[in-house]
């Protein structure tokens, strides 16, 4: 029998992805611009991180190349969230999150072009099933949706500066043993002083939240989809096999999905449906990694 810890790490995975859906709801409704709802997200998730870090008395990494590495994460991560949000205004919610998803594509991509990896039979075929996926949800939505190119676009690119963001916090984790809390204040104070600019320029006119259920909002989702959330999924992620853990993933496009279809009323036919059946398949696929016989 499992220990307890371990027992409960798929039903908090699970409810760590779903919680991350549900933030898209905030972002869609939010009269905040995509590149400062990102600043201010993680803003307030780095002055948690540091309380929390203070209060539990975790060390803060003394290397200077591990602060940097982090520090990097953070800038990647802060326009990951920024084209996400883009995307979500383009095609809402759901495509938007299938998309991010898209990352564990990156990954293989630059485990290939930068350390000699050789993809297996499973994620070549992940890849294919992927682009069929996407194509089929996209076909219709370029057909209705003025914003489809660029939802597609944003969506597409903020998983792969996902990807580079996973790669830097491996790397800090390399160069020296970094504690979580201490980790992600560094990277949400990275990530926050990279969109400063870029929410002065493109989001001018909408850079705070102007009434108190906007404030309150905003700070839910700095809270609790960037500290609790995320908290959650790198808890469990540790204790969980690669297999199940992909397969726990998908909960977040699945509820994002969902989210679109019945709450927002976004009209998604059979066609775009058997798509993002198919991209989660690949997905998993791509994420999956056979046990070796030791």
């Amino acid at each position: 029998m499992p220990p307890p810890s371990h027992r409960h790490a798929a039903p908090l995975l699970l409810l760590g992805c779903v919680i991350f859906g549900l933030g898209s709801l905030i972002v869609k409704f939010v009269a905040v611009g995509s590149y400062a709802i990102a600043f201010w997200r993680l803003a307030i998730a780095a002055v948690i991180f540091l309380v929390l870090a203070r209060l539990c008395r975790h060390p803060f990494p003394q290397s200077r190349r591990a602060i940097g590495a982090a520090l990097l994460s953070g800038v990647f991560l802060a326009f990951d969230l920024a084209l996400w949000h883009e995307s979500i205004h383009a095609v809402g919610p759901g495509i938007s999150t299938l998309l991010n998803s898209l990352q564990i594509f990156f990954l293989t991509a630059i485990g290939i072009a930068c350390f000699g990896e050789r993809p297996n039979t499973l994620q070549s075929l992940s890849l294919l099933l992927a682009i069929g996926g996407v194509a089929l949800i996209g076909s219709p939505e370029f057909g209705h949706n003025g914003n489809a190119v660029w939802g597609f676009i944003s969506g597409t690119a903020s998983g792969a500066l996902l990807a580079l963001s996973m790669l830097c916090v491996r790397k800090t984790h390399q160069i020296e043993k970094t504690s979580l809390f201490p980790l992600m204040m560094i990277l949400s104070l990275g990530g926050a002083l990279a969109l400063i600019t870029p929410a002065l320029i493109f989001d001018r006119g909408a850079l705070y939240p102007t009434t108190l259920h906007d404030i309150t909002l905003v700070f839910i989702y700095g809270a609790v989809m960037q500290c609790f959330a995320w908290g959650l999924i790198a808890y469990a992620i540790p204790l969980l096999s690669l297999s199940l853990t992909g397969l726990l993933l998908l909960s977040e496009p699945v509820a994002a999905l969902v989210i679109d279809y019945f709450w927002l009323r976004k009209p998604i036919n059979s066609v775009q449906w058997g798509g993002a059946a198919l991209t989660l398949i690949a997905i998993y696929l791509g994420s999956y990694q056979p046990r070796k016989n030791v």
